[in-house]
């Protein structure tokens, strides 16, 4: 088999096109990324349930405590009146009959904690007559973990005690407590237990290191339909998650309800997926600097989740003024001045540097409806965006999937506002989750669009029948991974047009997905990258800085090449159940075989917690100049050096 190379008509890579797509979907924010390790530590939890456009949300403050001792005479009620913040008004009242009881809280699965590690505890406590001390600490059979103790004031005020606490002992699903001293009764609120080594005080460190791994060019975030809502009032609104941690105002979370249809009353596993937004825009900026990746927040336009709800704000109605308004101070938040309202807030926050912001996205995978009126919607927005800030670029949407005939209408309109403004948007973005032989099938989809309309492929993955819907790690088997690894090479081959391509999901928390396959999954003790984040990740690292037109010469088999200085990548798939032998040339001197990075496996094959390095790249050594044998079902990045 012959990979042939040709110099001519070669387009340039955009440097930093590998990006990642964050959406707080599985677990993936809270009980994820954020590393508060408690669960509803606020007293703010929903209960989620209902139909498409009828949802029922009622307060559930008390989910995920217990008392503790089981069966204690212990009285719980969650209260609002006199809160330590109006924002988040729920707090817990704890009346005990006897010493030593309190509340357990569930922390996702337990505490899991390694000797030794250090982390930081804090919580609010509002005594009127309770003057006995308090404990507060980790617990497990073997004993106590750490404990911490204190004597409220006994003034009728909110106090915080903060604490730097050590795990004496490793331990796994252990038990959070809270606990009185004497008969009593407190107030309780705003807990906190934070490990001291997450990253900007924020960020559970074994996650970032991961897509740090990856080396982003950008994040997109805060998603997807999160950012819709499945209502209106249920949309990411994100000058609520700015300012004071403890003054962000809880949401319920629009994936607490996936699985609803029009009828019924459904009801989640995950009925009380809340979003805390411990982690907000703000802490979304600090993650893309420690990742030097460049941001894509995107925002809404004043509609629901299409497929969630029929909700929209009407174009001419007035109150989509105040839609237009958050997303130009988006824009003010990240790169404004002292001298300007939003940058006042982030300069506040403690970063008085812009954040120089680059793109924004607007909307997220919706189409065109009579309702909708999508169109007439997304060009108000951009013209009012790039009037403004025209040097922002503007990320837009052509719905969300491919191929289908609202897709084709979606570009074409975006091709002939493009002909009248090239600066009309910068990408579109599309989305496609599709099975395996789709993406072998279509490999040269993009050879075939115009060039005048850029893509950023902002969601794909491919879902392998009877494994994609396992809600585990097991669903990323490595026929999906390798499939994409083919698809890839028809998007780098056709860098000039695919200008930016993020995979999604990207997190789940193993035992609380509701979508898979999945990026990156993770427990309490440990995260992973599948057999699809090395995919990436190769595709990422081991890039050019110019694509050339590659084709091979062997039924089952995909190629693309670029080049950097003296440097060229070729990546190769063999999807094929037979070994392979290559042979590389090209009309321009490429050199030698420097090294050859490779992953291969049988189809079914995946990581898991048990075997989280099953699929991995590995380096293998190259045994001539220009000829390399491809394993069966193999993906392979061959190095050359003249």
């Amino acid at each position: 088999m012959k990979i042939t190379i040709s110099k001519e008509n070669g387009v340039p890579v955009q440097q930093g096109s590998m990006g990642i797509f964050f959406e707080d979907i599985n677990y993936a924010l809270d009980g994820g990324l954020y590393a508060e390790l408690l669960e509803n530590r606020n007293f703010e939890a929903k209960d989620a349930h209902g139909s498409i456009g009828n949802y029922t949300v009622v307060n559930d403050g008390s989910y995920a405590w217990e008392v503790y001792p089981a069966g204690a005479p212990v009285a719980l009620k969650v209260k609002d009146d006199r809160p330590l913040y109006v924002e988040n008004p729920h707090y817990l009242r704890v009346v005990t009959q006897r010493e030593g009881c309190g509340v357990a809280n569930k922390a996702y699965d337990g505490v899991f904690l390694k000797k030794g590690e250090t982390l930081r505890l804090s919580f609010w406590v509002r005594s009127y007559d309770y003057r006995g001390t308090v404990r507060a600490g980790v617990y497990a059979r073997g004993g106590m973990i750490f404990e911490v103790k204190c004597k409220p004031r006994a003034d009728g005020k909110w106090h915080r005690y903060a604490f730097r606490v050590r795990a004496k002992e490793a331990c796994e699903g252990a038990q959070f407590r809270f606990t009185l001293d004497k008969a009593g009764a407190v107030h309780i609120d705003n807990f906190s237990l934070m490990p001291e080594d997450a990253v900007f005080g924020v960020f559970r460190r074994d996650l970032a290191k991961l897509l740090k791994e990856l080396r982003p060019g950008f994040v997109r975030f805060p998603g997807g339909c999160v950012v819709e809502g499945n209502t209106l009032a249920n949309r990411y609104q994100w000058k609520l998650s700015v300012g004071q941690t403890e003054r962000r105002r809880h949401n319920w979370n629009r994936w607490a309800v996936h699985g609803a249809t029009e009828e019924g009353d459904f009801r989640s596993p995950f009925s009380h997926y809340g979003q805390t937004l411990g982690v907000g825009y703000y802490e979304y900026f600090l993650l893309c600097e420690y990742l030097n990746a460049k941001p894509l927040p995107v925002v809404g336009l004043g509609l629901a989740c299409q497929y969630m709800s029929k909700e929209a704000v009407g174009v001419d109605d007035p109150e989509l003024e105040t839609y237009i308004q958050e997303a130009l101070d988006v824009v003010e938040f990240a790169n404004g001045g002292r001298d300007t309202v939003w940058g006042r807030v982030r300069a506040e926050m403690g970063h008085p540097e812009p954040f120089g912001l680059e793109y924004l996205g607007l909307g997220n995978e919706q189409w065109q409806t009579e309702e909708s009126d999508f169109y007439r919607r997304f060009e108000l927005f951009s013209a009012r965006v790039r009037e403004k800030y025209p040097e922002i670029k503007v990320i837009g949407t052509v719905g969300p999937d491919v191929g289908t005939p609202r897709n084709r209408q979606a570009w074409a309109w975006t091709l002939k506002q493009l002909e009248k403004d090239e600066a009309f948007v910068y990408a579109s973005d599309e989305h496609f989750y599709v099975p395996p032989q789709w993406l072998y099938e279509h490999t040269d989809m993009y050879d075939k669009y115009p060039r005048a309309g850029k893509v950023y492929a902002g969601e794909y993955a491919a879902h392998v029948e009877g494994a994609a819907a396992r809600l585990s790690p097991e669903a990323n088997v490595w026929e999906g991974a390798l499939a994409e690894a083919a698809f890839m090479t028809g998007m780098e081959r056709n860098a000039d047009v695919v200008v930016m391509k993020s995979y999604a999901p990207l997190f789940a928390r193993i035992g609380y997905a509701q979508w898979s396959p999945d990026l990156i999954w993770f427990d309490a003790k440990q995260a992973f990258g599948s057999a699809n984040y090395h995919v990436q990740r190769m595709y990422s690292l081991l890039t050019g800085e110019v694509s050339y037109p590659t084709v091979t010469d062997g039924a089952g088999t995909y190629a693309s090449a670029t080049s950097s200085g003296d440097l060229t990548y070729v990546k190769v798939v063999n999807a094929t159940a037979q070994p392979v032998t290559a042979d590389v040339e090209a009309d321009f001197d490429f050199g030698e075989m420097l090294r050859v990075v490779q992953m291969k496996g049988e189809l079914a094959d995946c990581n898991t917690a048990a075997q989280p390095q099953k699929l991995v790249p590995v380096e293998v050594a190259p045994t001539a100049a220009r000829t390399v044998e491809l394993p069966p079902y193999s993906f392979s990045v061959l190095v050359f050096r003249k």
